[in-house]
């Protein structure tokens, strides 16, 4: 008959696992939700000026390959997508919450 306890000592701890997963520790000290959000915002404002510059560059004759603009835009376009509908998610869960009967 096999012995469980062995097997089971040569697991990681929960602790160790935690460890091991940067942010998990600080999630509840340091970022709220708001945090999330404001980076969230900004890392599609990021994307927005990116295709604009190379936009320009393209536009001005700089070197810059017409597939990197082409690239550059469909990222933009898509994050922003992504942004609205979840938006649009946010504010039809804030919705449901208040038709909700207390």
């Amino acid at each position: 008959m096999m012995q469980i306890n062995p097997m089971i000592s040569h697991l990681p701890s929960t602790a160790s696992i935690n460890k091991k997963q940067p942010g998990i520790e600080n999630f509840n000290k340091t970022n709220n939700f708001g945090d999330y959000l404001k980076n969230a915002i900004q890392d599609v404002n990021k994307l927005q000026i990116q295709s604009d510059k190379a936009t320009s560059m393209f536009a001005e004759g700089k070197k810059i390959d017409l597939h990197d603009v082409m690239i550059a835009g469909q990222k933009a376009s898509i994050s922003m997508q992504a942004a609205l509908e979840i938006r649009n998610k946010a504010v039809e869960a804030y919705q449901e919450v208040m038709r909700m009967q207390v």
